[in-house]
């Protein structure tokens, strides 16, 4: 078959294409891309071709192997799923437990009353203490939080690789 021949059975035999898919339960635009795709296929092994009078049965052979292998490569695919219903988990409240748990109780009653959204001045009247007190003993609990979690997280490091090199 020559390449003029094949582009005249492009022209007549690309929309028979795309029916014959449809027939067979595929989407139309998925039948016009797989269709478009196996005319390709078919231009790019024109030399195996035969029988020219079977152009078209060929092509369309071709087109339903594509649209199967395509289908049973999607089947395998999963969407991931955001969260698992019903198992909502915060980590970020988890985070502050954690912070507020490193702290004495005067850190903690300043650190929450700033998480509540208090203004330094309202803390201050709250405790009993002034503003600039306030910041200084805010500031400071966030140091000494800071420096908890740090050498928790260094303790926790140092079990694991212990853990990890203690033969059982």
């Amino acid at each position: 078959m020559t390449r003029s021949d094949f582009g005249r059975a492009y022209l007549l035999g690309f929309k028979p294409t795309v029916r014959f898919l449809a027939s067979r339960g595929v989407p139309v635009d998925t039948a016009e891309e797989t269709a478009q795709a196996a005319w390709v296929k078919g231009w790019e092994s024109i030399d195996q071709l035969r029988n020219e009078s079977v152009v078209r049965t060929w092509i369309n052979t071709i087109a339903l192997h594509m649209y199967r292998r395509a289908a049973r490569h999607e089947s395998r695919k999963q969407p991931l799923l955001d969260q698992t219903p019903g198992a909502a988990l915060d980590v970020a409240k988890i985070d502050v437990a954690n912070v507020l748990d490193a702290c004495s109780s005067s850190e903690r009653a300043l650190l929450t009353h700033q998480l509540q959204g208090m203004t330094t001045g309202e803390i201050a009247r709250e405790v009993g203490a002034s503003e600039t007190a306030v910041r200084i003993r805010l500031m400071r609990a966030r140091q000494a939080a800071r420096i908890r979690l740090r050498n928790t997280k260094t303790r926790r490091m140092n079990n694991w690789k212990t853990l990890a090199v203690t033969p059982s």
